[in-house]
């Protein structure tokens, strides 16, 4: 961490600009507020400032104090013309003679210099991190957090000005001490410093304020964000968090019932936090190394999502706690193509927590295998690592992956980077001819496989146990075509019984007994070959044969009580209706026997 904020520093140093101070500009009045309820030191300086140099200006400076220095986490400036709020352009700039200053650049519009002998508004706006300092250092469960802050009661500028004073909003009524400089007020938990009369430029008095601040002090020290982006129309977004809370530390034990019970015990704890999402995120999670937390819970607003986040304990000065957030969003809402040029548009990170602090963010894109010609573009100062190659399920040359990483981040710095890629068209179809060509060779291999014999002597019994499948199953097909014959010969017999056409009938008789007699012949045949290789089977064989005889008997006689009896009337309606139940019983046992028998011979 130490050495990426310096890295950021030396990038600060090598990009800043060698500047002067013009001694012809003075600011005519200035108010600045400065925001002390929170974890945060947010400031807001509205400056009127004069030209009385013969020529317009086109920049100014804007300074902050070097016990400060290394706190600023946010600038930005602004001019509202008839309404309309004017964003200008911020760089960080070097004065001669003023090495241990933070000084930055405002840079007017071109349309709308500081005109020669004009005036012109100007809103500056920035954020402290770490400003705040608990003081004491450690309190018990009951206690209230108290905070200390070092500032300046006067305006800090590099210009004179005429006229200045500066706010100090604490947001409670709760104020231990502050450092009494004439003129000061105190109204309601706001510290007024001023108004002052002519101040030289640099001016400082250093004040100290001593107050109640029992909002959430959480700082997340570490945020590595992973975007993994699909063509197949999804986003995958990834946030490992740590996060500790960095008030003022909790002395002794932690009573769970006190906690409980009691509703000012530890009021400076933080029990649960609301992140912010994008409206489209679905399949959110959140989970740490034990599993997934059941206690948050979810909600779908107009322009976001709201997650509210409680971890498993509360967080008092100096607990941590590391958790994962994980959410999908589609892609065609942040995606952009013409032919095979890409912008991808999205958050660079996510709004963590009500003015979160992130002292170290690492954030990681993953583009689809095949992406190439990379360039990135972002709103803040980005350190970008070496870009590498991402490994996942069905790579082969690897997913392209963006390295970045800032410090010091706030709620401020929420934006969209803009990230543009080719993507050759062909690679849509890389990883389904992977699957196709993997499932082929598998195929191919196990159809090889099993026609491959890697015995070294001929196994006689493997032999003798196909053979004897083969035939078995032979036979049993036969037996099931006669089957059908049968089926076919009581149809046969049906339709005399209606229609007492005898000449029809045999005529469909005589097929009906060539065909049976095919198949007849062909068993016989596979019953040959079976008696030479297993006499057991061969023997249950001669079971089924034996009642396949009775079987066709019955038939027979069946045939016999229709053209014999019932053709020519010898037998009444009755006495035809009970033989032919009869009959039929016998033929239905016969052949359920068969079917048993024919089982037997598998």
């Amino acid at each position: 961490m130490i050495l990426l904020h310096l890295f950021l520093v030396a990038i600060t140093i090598s990009t800043s600009f060698s500047i002067e101070v013009n001694p012809k500009i003075f600011i005519n009045n200035a108010e600045c507020l400065v925001d002390l309820s929170t974890q945060l030191v947010k400031g807001e300086c509205r400056l009127s400032l004069e030209n009385n140099d013969d020529k317009p200006v086109n920049s100014v400076l804007y300074a902050f104090e070097p016990s400060i220095k290394s706190h600023i986490a946010f600038i930005s400036a602004y001019q509202v013309f008839e309404s309309n709020r004017l964003s200008l352009n911020v760089k960080p700039v070097t004065l001669s003679g003023h090495k241990d200053k933070q000084l930055y650049q405002i840079d007017f519009n071109v349309s709308r210099p500081l005109r020669s002998k004009g005036r012109a508004p100007l809103v500056v706006e920035y954020v402290l991190t770490n400003a705040l300092y608990p003081h004491p250092e450690e309190i018990t469960q009951k206690d209230r957090q108290l905070m200390m802050f070092y500032g300046n009661a006067y305006l800090y500028s590099p210009y004179k000005s005429l006229k200045s004073s500066v706010k100090f909003q604490t947001g409670t009524r709760r104020i231990e001490d502050y450092t009494n400089i004439s003129p000061v007020s105190l109204s309601s938990g706001d510290i007024i410093y001023g108004p002052f009369g002519s101040l030289e430029p640099f001016a400082y008095s250093q004040i100290s304020l001593h107050y109640d601040n029992n909002t959430p002090f959480l700082k997340a020290t570490k945020l590595t964000r992973t975007i993994e982006l699909s063509h197949w129309g999804n986003v995958a977004v990834t946030d490992v968090i740590d996060l500790v809370h960095h008030g003022a530390k909790l002395k002794g034990s932690f009573s769970r019932y006190d906690y409980q019970r009691e509703t000012n015990s530890g009021i400076s704890s933080v029990k649960s936090f609301k992140m912010y999402l994008p409206a489209s995120a679905t399949s959110v999670y959140y989970r740490d190394v034990i599993g997934n937390i059941s206690t948050s819970n979810q909600r779908t607003l107009l322009d976001s999502v709201e997650l509210d986040i409680r971890p498993r304990f509360p967080l008092f000065g100096g607990w941590k706690t590391h958790y994962t957030i994980g959410y999908n969003v589609p892609a065609y809402e942040y995606l952009y193509n013409s032919g095979e040029d890409y912008l991808l548009k999205m958050r660079l990170i996510d709004h963590l927590y009500d003015n979160m602090i992130i002292e170290d963010v690492t954030v990681r894109i993953i583009l689809p295998e095949g992406s190439v010609d990379l360039d990135l573009k972002t709103a803040h100062p980005i350190v970008r690592l070496p870009d590498g190659l991402h490994y996942t399920y069905l790579d082969t040359i690897g997913r392209p992956i963006i390295k970045l990483q800032m410090s010091n981040v706030v709620e401020s710095h929420i934006s969209d980077f803009e990230l543009k890629y080719k993507f050759p068209k062909a690679f849509m179809f890389h990883e389904p001819l992977i699957v196709i060509v993997a499932i082929y060779i598998l195929f191919l291999t196990v159809i090889i496989w099993v026609r491959l014999d890697f015995s070294i002597a001929k196994d006689g019994h493997s032999e003798t146990r196909q053979r004897i499948s083969g035939i078995t199953s032979a036979i049993i097909h036969h037996f099931e075509r006669r089957a059908s014959i049968y089926s076919s010969w009581d149809e046969a017999l049906n339709k005399l019984k209606h229609s007492k056409d005898i000449g029809t009938y045999n005529t469909a008789s005589k097929q009906i007994q060539a065909d049976y007699k095919n198949e007849s012949t062909s068993i016989n045949e596979l019953a040959t070959k079976l008696k030479t290789e297993s006499t057991e089977l061969s023997d249950k064989l001669n079971e089924v044969q034996k009642a396949e005889k009775n079987l066709k008997e019955l038939f027979g006689q069946t045939q016999s009580l229709y053209t014999d009896k019932l053709i020519t009337g010898k037998v009444g309606r009755n006495q035809f209706v009970e033989l032919d139940s009869g009959l039929k019983r016998k033929k239905d046992e016969c052949q359920e026997k068969i079917t048993q028998l024919l089982k037997l011979l598998n």
